[in-house]
């Protein structure tokens, strides 16, 4: 049965909250509550609209990087966001394929919003205690990736929120540079996850039956509403702190805590 409307509002949802620091699983459950739950396929196509919109939005940074291999400094940074992917890819596809991780349910994302928004006062104001670093180090893309594990483990944590973070705690302490690389790692590291989840449902025969209308859809709202809040956010986080979006965290994990079913 098809629902343009609510693959509208699944896609928009899915770009706002992709690379905010707020996490989209948490929002795309809670969302799915009242439209109704969707096909793996479905969340799936829906992200891959997140990723392209971020690969736009750095479709320059990435050409540079792609083409000036010959200049040290851009071959040091595209080392170091290899290595982050690596070290994602290869700590995280054991952690998967073992089943380390919570499920997708609304008590443990609403503990993860509440923690992760406590986490992220304090990392920001321990992280303005250090001086204004800009130079990703080895150690920055070691972290990241391991963040970037972590965030997968525990749904609700945001990926974006526990790279950034621990990037600038790190030594990253500039805001915009902290994101760019955290998204610029997260472009491969999404797209493979993806890649793999696409291909488990193919192998598992769960493809098929889907209404394509609603998937276009939402796919293009993701793309689109992704792209704007990237270009958004780069801006905004050059004036100013994160402390709004872990305020908004903490009280809708409250407010999960108090209002819904806790087994759900």
């Amino acid at each position: 049965m098809t629902d343009p409307l609510a693959a509208l509002l699944l896609g928009i949802l899915e770009g706002l909250t992709e690379f905010l620091p707020i996490s989209s699983t948490g929002h795309l459950l809670i969302a799915q509550h009242w439209l109704g739950a969707r096909s793996d396929f479905f969340n799936i196509i829906i992200q891959a609209g997140a990723i392209l919109a971020v690969t736009l939005v750095f479709r320059e940074r990435i050409t540079s990087l792609a083409t000036g291999m010959g200049d040290a400094r851009n071959r040091d940074y595209a080392m170091k966001l290899a290595v982050a992917f690596l070290i994602t890819a290869a700590v995280g596809l054991p952690v998967r394929l073992l089943g380390w991780e919570l499920p997708e349910t609304v008590t443990p994302i609403a503990w993860a919003l509440v923690i992760g928004g406590v986490w992220m006062i304090v990392a920001e104001r321990l992280a303005e205690r250090r001086p204004d670093g800009t130079d990703v180090t080895w150690t920055i893309a070691i972290l990241v990736g391991l963040a970037q594990v972590v965030a997968g483990v525990f749904p609700g944590t945001s990926r974006s929120a526990a790279a950034i973070f621990i990037a600038m705690l790190a030594g990253l302490s500039r805001r915009r540079d902290a994101a760019e690389f955290v998204f610029l790692v997260g472009i491969p590291t999404m797209f493979a996850a993806s890649a793999y989840a696409f291909l488990e449902l193919a192998m598992d025969g769960a493809l098929g039956g889907e209404a394509w209308v609603d998937v276009g859809i939402a796919f293009a709202a993701a793309t689109i509403t992704g792209f704007m809040v990237v270009k958004w956010l780069l801006g905004y986080i050059e004036h100013h702190r994160f402390t709004g979006f872990a305020v908004y965290r903490i009280l809708l994990g409250a407010a999960l805590l108090l209002w819904l079913p806790m087994g759900d």
